[in-house]
């Protein structure tokens, strides 16, 4: 396993007097004693699924709980991947560009009602013309998601500059009426960019450069590529196009004109300190008025009769558990992330990938499960004060698979993690003693109420556990062992 991992307590980015300290609904120490539990799944989840680099970081109120990177920047030439390699971010830009219409209004230079063609001339007199800032900022506009012809994201053609971003909406740019269906829009959101470009007298670049970068502190993320930091870029890789291809590696382009869009890059720690300035209480960016507007159900998109998702005015709108969660989600040829964001209890949890396909979202949202889990501990399997309960934790295999005993709440427990979810069947144990725990007795298709026995080696690590009466090792153990034992099977010897 490759990793570099970052364990920073404080940041000197923000000021306790912007930003407020974690309320009692997360606790900063509960996160911290999670980490080891989030970083075994995170880094299984990456061999499991085959993806060359996963950079996340944890957030809790002022507090930078965790930052890491586990795998390769460049999985051909098996470049380590670091915390401050520089990931595209994608469709995260639309949160920047919503923030910074959102400062715009509450400057009086814009008003959500007004129609684009207010800002943006050339579409005066177009379908698209009409169609509000709000609408735009909820993808109810109607407008084309990203043109007749976007093979530009498959690097066939160079993304749209401002001459070619115009020309389409004005010829191709209406698919339905305003506020007929949600139609999510790459283009509406690169409309947004020109907007502010004509309410700021500014460059799209150098507005939000200004206005939410430099203003947090952000030394490392930009609103389109920076060929002059092209070192510090991760990698991107392709797909895999069946379970024995090989990925190879993307290069990183301009998106010129879709930067409002897409064209934004950052890392994973920084994503945490921009997703905090949307915690409520603080006011670096936008006021706690704005933010209600943003995060908000703009739209509820019902899709084959079932509720597909919700949409703010740019921020994606989800639940994890009972958790209320603000963000998005951002994907690049190459790299696929997301950040979520609770801006009550004041968590962010940000996982960014690099190759198409990175399951970024179904890792941040594992992340938030294990934490939702560590947060909803019982009293009465707590691990008694005088018991080492890291001892007891790791991965361990048998031929049925692998189970991950962790920590989280200040109890153990156990769960499958090659499992996309893994709190969906995960059991509760209790200490007995210093050398057994017991799976505590619950419904279920598990081997519920009973024993888990451990055996040691001269210093005091696991050797063997016996789970419910089934052997079990530590991966690397049970993979030496287990040719022969399936020989000595074969051979009538077991």
């Amino acid at each position: 396993m490759t990793t570099h991992v970052s364990h920073n307590r404080s940041d000197a980015v923000m000021s306790p007097a912007t930003r407020p300290a974690a309320p009692a609904g997360f606790d900063v120490s509960t996160a911290l004693e999670a980490v080891p539990a989030i970083e075994r799944w995170l880094e299984y989840q990456r061999r499991y699924l085959r993806t060359p680099g996963v950079q996340v970081a944890i957030r809790v109120g002022d507090e930078l709980v965790w930052s890491a990177a586990l795998g390769y920047s460049d999985e051909v030439a098996g470049t380590p991947l670091r915390t401050d390699h520089l990931f595209r971010i994608a469709s995260h830009s639309k949160t920047f560009t919503a923030t910074a219409i959102m400062q715009l209004v509450e400057q009086g230079k814009v008003r959500l009602d007004d129609p684009v063609e207010q800002y943006v001339t050339e579409l005066a007199g177009t379908a698209l013309g009409p169609i509000t800032v709000r609408e735009l900022l909820g993808h109810q506009g109607g407008v084309i998601r990203d043109g007749v012809d976007k093979d530009y994201w498959q690097l066939m053609d160079p993304f749209p500059d401002r001459d070619a971003l115009i020309e389409l909406c004005r010829s191709n740019g209406q698919v339905f009426e305003r506020n007929e269906y949600f139609k999510y829009t790459n283009i509406g959101y690169s409309l947004l960019g020109l907007v502010i470009e004509s309410a700021s007298g500014s460059s799209y670049g150098e507005y939000v450069g200004t206005h939410i970068v430099d203003r947090l502190g952000l030394k490392k993320t930009g609103a389109e590529l920076d060929v002059r930091r092209a070192d510090e870029y991760a990698g991107g890789h392709t797909g895999l196009l069946d379970g024995s291809d090989v990925r190879e590696l993307i290069p990183h382009v301009d998106t010129r004109a879709m930067a409002a869009a897409t064209g934004f890059y950052s890392t994973a720690e920084e994503l945490t300190v921009y997703g905090a300035a949307h915690f409520f209480g603080d006011d670096q960016l936008v006021s706690d008025a704005s933010k209600r507007l943003m995060q908000r159900d703009e739209s509820v998109i019902t899709t084959h009769g079932r509720e597909a998702g919700r949409y703010g005015l740019g921020m994606i709108i989800s639940k994890v558990g009972d958790r209320r969660l603000v963000g998005h989600s951002g994907g690049y040829p190459g790299h696929i992330t997301r950040t979520f964001i609770d801006p009550v209890d004041q968590l962010v949890v940000s996982v960014l990938t690099n190759c198409v396909g990175g399951p970024a979202e179904s890792l941040a949202t594992g992340v938030v499960k294990l934490l939702n889990l560590a947060a909803d501990a019982p009293a009465d399997t707590q691990v008694p004060s005088d018991i080492d309960a890291q001892r007891f934790c790791g991965n361990f295999a048998n031929l049925m698979g692998v189970l991950s005993i962790s920590l989280l709440g200040g109890r153990l427990v156990a769960y499958f993690p090659g499992a996309p979810d893994p709190t969906d069947s995960y059991e509760e144990l209790q200490v007995i003693d210093e050398n057994t725990l017991a799976i505590v007795p619950a419904a279920g298709y598990g081997s519920i109420g009973e024993k888990v026995q451990y055996t040691w080696d001269t210093n005091g690590r696991p050797t063997q556990v016996r789970y419910g009466g089934s052997s079990r090792w530590p991966v690397e153990t049970f993979r030496s062992r287990r040719t022969q034992q399936i020989a000595s099977a074969a051979q009538g010897r077991l």
